[in-house]
């Protein structure tokens, strides 16, 4: 492409659409299945039940230490999947990128997801690119549809929850909220945190075989929190967590001291949460702890009964706090 800068131009179906098709998205997402002249394509699926899953992304700055708005469409869409244990087979790819967008961060972005999307093992089948007029966008945004298959029989889900299970979590919480807050280099503050973006995919495979497995999630928007009130809101059962226990990296606690945030809030893009019966605790943890993106695994709370239906931090002196479920933004919308 000779253009440095996305124009409307770019979007009407002609030969400039089709040079940004080819010589950027085809390039970089090239598989067998992608056929860029085609309205739809057949996707062949290996045996067991299908598993599908929507996700939409949004995130400023585009790229940020240890991830970018690529990485995050394909972790994101196989991360959902992956809790659902299923393994993701193919994506959709549907790009709103605004007038004036540089042509060579696009190039880059698209670069970065094509590798994520090699790295997990997936394939963009299909995709269809939007062009939007100045001033109404954010740059660039994405979506995505994920195909994934499951072995038939898999039950795993809020509905399994007991009283007495176990809730882990396999790494530090609000790296990645934090480290999007740092890269946009507001409040004054800057710092090398990364986002622990990543594919969950090892983790939750690993736990698959694991006879007493009731449910996985992976904390986005919303954190560790909104997990655990989501399984009190589902169950009608109390969840208690130990303060002590959560796994928080040193800068993330800094930075939420300085900003008055709650890193149970903050977002993950790479971290699992699960629930297990109480004699499956240690295989689970012992599974995730030899494995590299499970190394700080912890075990971080009890689902209880149901005369307390709320979500109960055991806090560091001996407390206790309620953790509300969340109702406004507590900080600028970071995916």
């Amino acid at each position: 492409m000779e253009d440095s800068h996305i124009s409307l131009a770019h979007g009407n179906g002609g030969r400039f659409m089709r040079e940004l098709i080819g010589e950027i998205f085809a390039r970089h997402l090239a598989n067998p299945r992608l056929d860029v002249d085609a309205d739809a394509v057949h996707i062949p699926l290996p045996a067991g039940e299908v598993v599908v899953t929507t996700d939409g992304f949004t995130v400023q700055p585009l790229e940020f230490p240890g991830g970018d708005i690529g990485t995050l469409a394909v972790h994101g869409t196989v991360n959902d999947l992956a809790v659902a244990g299923a393994r993701a087979q193919y994506l959709t790819l549907n790009v709103f990128v605004e007038e004036g967008f540089e042509v060579a961060m696009l190039d880059r972005l698209v670069a970065s997801l094509g590798r994520a999307a090699r790295e997990a093992g997936v394939a963009v089948a299909a995709g269809d690119t939007k062009v939007l007029p100045r001033g109404e966008g954010g740059g660039l945004y994405l979506a995505t549809t994920g195909v994934g298959i499951r072995r038939p029989g898999l039950r795993l889900g809020l509905s399994s929850i007991r009283e007495g299970d176990r809730i882990l979590v396999s790494g530090p919480v609000g790296d990645h909220g934090v480290a999007v807050m740092l890269a946009r280099e507001q409040f004054g503050l800057r710092g090398e945190l990364r986002s622990d973006a990543a594919s969950v995919l090892p983790l939750t495979e690993a736990l698959l075989g694991l006879e007493g497995l009731r449910f996985m999630r992976d904390p986005t928007r919303g954190g560790l929190a909104t997990v655990a009130n989501d399984i009190v809101r589902a169950t009608g059962l109390g969840v208690t967590l130990e303060e002590e226990r959560v796994p928080v990296r040193d800068p993330v606690r800094s930075v939420c001291e300085i900003l008055g945030y709650d890193p149970l809030y903050l977002a993950c893009e790479g971290r699992v949460v699960a629930v297990v019966a109480p004699e499956a605790a240690e295989a689970a943890l012992g599974a995730w702890r030899g494995m590299a993106n499970g190394g700080e695994a912890a075990p971080i709370g009890s689902v209880g009964g149901r005369a307390r239906a709320r979500v109960v931090m055991r806090t560091w002196l001996g407390g206790e706090r309620v953790l509300e479920e969340l109702e406004d933004d507590p900080l600028p919308r970071i995916c």
